[in-house]
């Protein structure tokens, strides 16, 4: 049986997308079954951050971290906001 992912040719723009719908789509059923937004947001970013830590290690993942401020101010995690 062929997966989602293999179909996607190694295209990373399209495996981010489709990586963020699930992500979405896990996030949307949570807070259907009465998972509160804010505590689904900090179960996700600490998932996140102990992954890319257990992968790169936790000083690559700190220096990442330390652009957070202006990638988050550059409207980079806006959903529905047009970047120009």
């Amino acid at each position: 049986m062929l997966k989602i992912a293999d179909r996607l040719d190694s295209n990373p723009a399209e495996e981010k997308k489709l990586a963020l719908q699930f992500l979405r789509d896990a996030w949307e059923e949570a807070a259907y079954e009465g998972v509160d937004r804010d505590c689904l947001a900090t179960a996700a970013i600490f998932a996140a951050l102990s992954e890319l830590i257990g992968t790169y290690g936790e000083d690559a993942v700190a220096v990442m971290c330390e652009r957070l401020p202006e990638r988050v101010r550059g409207g980079e995690f806006s959903l529905g906001r047009t970047r120009q």
